[in-house]
């Protein structure tokens, strides 16, 4: 028999209302995040800004990234309000690695069925952390797509775009043998390593207790404000995110000349209890620890051994707790016993 009811697009599963109401619902946040150069407000096709004043030779610095499987714990424990800050980190991050100033960033909000208030508290957190790293959330997209996610299951991507000065580009061609590293300190896993924990979380049969829970979800730290007040005051040679891929992968991402190695030290600052909770849980090798996860570093700076003590001390006048984690040294330098060389 022949159904001759009219259909709608609500009855296919989308409801288009519900996504005009998430938009009322975050224009407040997304608004206090505005900065003086943007052009026309939330809600059109898209977004327009001037470039930022100040700059003679402006370079554009973009990155993209989401949270990837950290959001299965978010779902499983109910956790939405800050899985947005780590999807900006891991873009501004990126980004400030270059020397650049975050400037916009754009989100993606991807459901099978719009649930508002969630929505809400994940682009609220989205639109805090934007303010945390000085930049604007300019925009983004919301798609409802019924049967492609499971029930009250969600995606996140972002986007974004930073200004750097071209004399000011920080490329890894000044590196050199002497320069010292500098590490600050991660708040946890952020946002990598996920696939690896949840399995270790399975394998251990449990709940979580309600403090390894915040550990494990604690949101990336965003490392823009101090990073950039200290870029005003010092020379910085190198700079590193250690993301996805741990020490082993992420550090020779800033040599852009060959010969030459970074020699870190993996005693020069304590592991957080998580990663030793991660370790031995999984019964995980110290290398997979160093190639997986940050073990309690997130970003390096390379700087000049003459300035390292002048770095330290503004890092410190800006929140940071900076640790000296190692040194630059020929390649092909042998480690000892409590080191890693990587090149």
């Amino acid at each position: 028999m022949t159904d001759n009811k009219s259909l709608t697009y609500k009855d296919a599963g989308v409801d288009t209302h519900a996504g005009a109401a998430l938009v009322e619902r975050i224009k407040g946040a997304a608004r206090a995040t505005a900065r003086p150069e943007m052009l026309g407000g939330l809600g059109g096709f898209a977004a327009m800004a001037e470039i930022p004043a100040g700059y003679r030779r402006p370079v554009i610095v973009t990155g993209t990234d989401g949270v990837g499987t950290k959001l299965k714990l978010a779902f499983e424990y109910d956790r939405h309000d800050t899985v947005g800050q780590d999807l900006v980190a891991m873009c501004v991050n990126d980004i400030l690695v270059t020397g650049a100033e975050p400037f916009l960033f754009l989100d993606y909000y991807a459901t099978g069925a719009l649930d508002v208030d969630t929505a809400a508290r994940v682009i609220t957190g989205i639109a805090r952390a934007c303010e945390l790293a000085g930049c604007t959330l300019a925009g983004g997209e919301t798609a409802e797509m019924p049967g492609f996610y499971a029930r009250g299951e969600y995606d996140l991507a972002g986007f974004g775009i930073g200004i750097v000065e071209y004399d000011a580009i920080i490329d890894g061609k000044r590196i050199d043998t002497g320069d010292v590293l500098i590490g600050l300190p991660s708040s946890g896993p952020h946002s990598n390593g996920f696939s690896l924990i949840r399995r270790i979380i399975e394998r251990q049969g449990m709940a979580l207790p309600p403090q390894l829970l915040d550990q494990l979800l604690a949101p990336t730290r965003i490392y823009v404000k101090s990073v950039r007040a200290t870029l005003v005051r010092h020379v910085v040679h190198g700079m590193v995110h250690i993301t996805g891929g741990g020490f082993f992968e992420n550090v020779p991402r800033m040599f852009t000349r060959e010969g030459f190695a970074a020699r870190i030290d993996i005693t020069a600052w304590n592991w957080p209890s998580v990663f030793a909770w991660l370790q031995q849980a999984g019964n995980v090798a110290e290398k997979e620890m160093l190639s997986t996860f940050n073990c309690g570093i997130g970003f390096i700076l390379c700087v000049p051994h003459t300035d390292a003590e002048g770095v330290m001390a503004c890092l410190r006048n800006n929140g940071e707790q900076p640790i000296r984690i190692g040194d630059i040294v020929p390649a092909g330098t042998i480690a000892r016993a409590h080191e890693i060389v990587v090149d």
